[in-house]
């Protein structure tokens, strides 16, 4: 078979425990960025309005884009209509437009709102948890599989 043996010996792969290593060191950043950078501060983003004022309001936009920002509601505030988008970790996804919700915004800027069911910031706080600890389940995997081939090629040589 020579050219064509995928696993020559035992514990090393195609790609070899320094590409796998690598590959998950990447993937540690990545979810650790997400898990810091996005989900963290939507999920204090979301409790900073829980004692902001209460409106009720009209889902406009709705869909599956909710979770990432993509729902927008239609309220009364400060004797004006504000239109405005429901943040990051919305969970009115299977909501559709039209329908009501109770919702709450930063006084003296309406623009910034979120839904009443969301303020706890739960969806991102819980993103957060599972990113962070990929974050740090990936390294660890890796360098056991780097160690376990290691012991394998010796114990083959």
């Amino acid at each position: 078979m020579g050219d064509l043996d995928v696993q020559s010996k035992a514990g090393e792969g195609v790609l070899g425990p320094r590409v796998a290593i690598g590959f998950a060191l990447v993937l540690t950043l990545v979810l650790g960025a997400l898990s810091g950078l996005v989900m963290y501060p939507a999920a204090q983003h979301l409790r900073s309005l829980q004692d902001g004022p209460q409106a009720e309001a009209t889902l406009v936009a709705a869909g599956s884009g909710c979770f990432l920002g993509g729902c927008k509601v239609r309220f009364d505030a400060e004797g004006r209509t504000v239109v405005a988008n429901l943040p990051v970790g919305s969970s009115h996804g299977e909501n559709t437009a039209g329908e009501r919700l109770t919702v709450r915004y930063r006084e003296g800027d309406p623009q910034v709102v979120a839904s009443q069911d969301d303020v706890g910031g739960g969806g991102p706080a819980v993103a957060t948890v599972l990113f962070g600890s990929g974050a740090v389940l990936f390294p660890v995997i890796a360098v056991w599989g780097s160690v376990h081939a290691r012991r394998q090629r010796r114990a083959f040589a």
